[in-house]
């Protein structure tokens, strides 16, 4: 493919600045450097700035002249990206930035995911802070840390000195939908104790890829394959064959909010067995490509030998068949389908990262759902699941569902600025992902939140892509609503 610059691309500041924090290392976990770059950005322009210990950063900006009595006006977005790379590509996301390209229409990364989730809001906030130009009412810019790790920045944010009546949150993939409520979720790590013993025969690894993944929340109910659970269910299928199967390795996935798209095992049979198994594993991967044809026509499973297993350690016999009890019996996918929102989904879990190493095995879950009280039920059963095979369950990063706001006089004029600009009519809707305005409006009282953006396709994957024209048209539908706040 021909790389082309995006340099020149309009809106030309928005995009200079994303490709400016693209070169930074941004990862969940490693935003420091981002922050510092947020920092150093405000003291170069005279601009109120704080950073907290939880990695977040607030920037302030007076109102323009003739606009200190318009009510204040939150921008806000996360510093985070979700780091996936696709298939054969090596990138050190803690060290290495990406390597941006326009491809038409689009921006993309060569080989990783794009990080315009939620890296297309830092620079639309940079953009705003750093124009003279523009007419707009006191701002409040604010840069979260840990959004795609259980929202962590904003959890630990003091939001105490905040006086912004409304929020524009930058965090959706889809223009001309505005957001106005939210699932809540929960992460969940899970620990199964293993014991092994010392191996022999034949290793095989065999590799689940080519799956379409996705987001954990907005694509949970498309009837995507899980790369893990059919690791588990091919893992199950080969003992019920090979009831002598030695597991040495497993494991799948990326990040708990990304449905996996590719999982791997290492076993160990006896050198007699070995052909039956890679049979038996063509026969599995006829079975997955016929389930999964429509959702997931790049599905391949491959086996191959690697060499004798002697002087390695594997879970084998009962041991194992209780590790694959467990895997199988794990929730995944659409848990309640909303009552009250026909069609939507109410309570999901995606088991989004296995690993298997040493003597225990890990899986890390997220659960979300409309309801504090069906989240709070899909826990305890992982709760219990795990107190039946012996292990543990560790919650983290909990934060609570945004509630939609009848009364809100900020959706209207969205609405309003949308259908001048557009031509058309702009659609609100409630999604099941999480979105970090339920934490602002729990630590802001009366606050008026809206979440939107530009389009932004197969977000977390190694295919994520921004829509250049649509960020044009978003930066001038973003502006034109800041004059008109600023205007109230």
């Amino acid at each position: 493919m021909e790389y082309q610059e995006i340099e020149g691309r309009m809106p030309e500041k928005v995009f200079r600045y994303f490709k400016e924090i693209s070169r930074i290392p941004r990862g969940s976990g490693n935003t420091a450097a981002a922050a510092k770059y947020c920092v150093r950005f405000a003291g170069e322009r005279g601009l109120s700035c704080r950073a907290d210990g939880a990695g977040n950063v607030v920037i302030l900006k007076e109102a323009s002249p003739g606009c200190g009595q318009a009510p204040s006006v939150m921008l806000q977005g996360h510093l985070d990206m979700v780091c996936v790379a696709a298939p054969g590509v090596s990138h050190d996301f803690e060290r290495e930035g990406l390597e941006l390209f326009a491809d038409g229409d689009y921006i993309r990364a060569a080989g990783t995911t794009l990080g315009a989730d939620d890296g297309i809001a830092v620079a639309l906030m940079l953009a705003v802070l750093d124009s003279e130009e523009l007419r707009h009412p006191r701002l409040e810019c604010v840069f979260t840390a840990g959004e795609e790790i259980g929202m962590t920045g904003a959890s630990a944010l003091d939001m105490s000195g905040f006086r912004a009546k409304y929020l524009l949150n930058l965090d959706s993939e889809e223009e001309g939908v505005f957001l106005s409520g939210c699932a809540g979720g929960v992460r969940c790590d899970l620990k199964i104790p293993v014991c092994r013993k010392t191996a022999g025969g034949v290793q095989v690894k065999i590799l689940l890829s080519g799956l379409s993944g996705g987001h954990s929340g907005t694509d949970i109910g498309k009837g995507r394959a899980n790369g893990i659970l059919l690791l588990a269910r091919l893992l199950d299928g080969l003992l019920k064959r090979f009831p002598d199967l030695q597991l040495l390795e497993a494991k799948g996935g990326d990040q708990d909010n990304a449905i996996p798209s590719a999982a791997s095992m290492t076993a160990a049979v006896r050198e007699e067995e070995l052909s039956g198994l890679l049979e038996e594993t063509s026969r599995w991967e006829r079975t997955f490509r016929d389930e999964f044809s429509v959702s997931d026509p790049g599905l391949t499973l491959r086996a191959e030998a690697l060499g004798e297993a002697e002087g390695l350690e594997g879970v084998s016999g009962r041991e194992l068949k209780k590790l694959s009890a467990f895997l199988l019996c794990l929730p995944n996918g659409v848990e309640a389908m909303s009552q009250e929102l026909e069609g939507f989904t109410e309570t999901s879990l995606n088991f989004g990262v296995l690993s298997l190493t040493g003597t225990s095995l890990s899986a890390s879950c997220l659960v979300r759902s409309l309801r504090a009280s069906g989240k709070e039920a899909l826990c305890r059963r992982l709760e219990a699941l795990a107190w039946a095979f012996s292990g543990e369950a560790v919650f983290s990063g909990d934060y609570p569902a945004w509630e939609y706001r009848e009364d809100s006089a900020l959706r209207p004029l969205l609405c309003r600025v949308y259908e001048e600009q557009y031509g058309s009519p702009a659609r609100t809707e409630t999604i099941h992902a999480g979105v970090e305005c339920g934490l602002f409006a729990a630590g802001i009282p009366g606050l008026d939140a809206v979440s939107m953006g530009p389009e932004i396709l197969d977000i977390h994957m190694p295919s994520e892509r921004l829509s250049i024209s649509s960020t044009d048209r978003f930066w001038n539908f973003l502006t034109e609503v800041l004059k008109r706040l600023a205007d109230a």
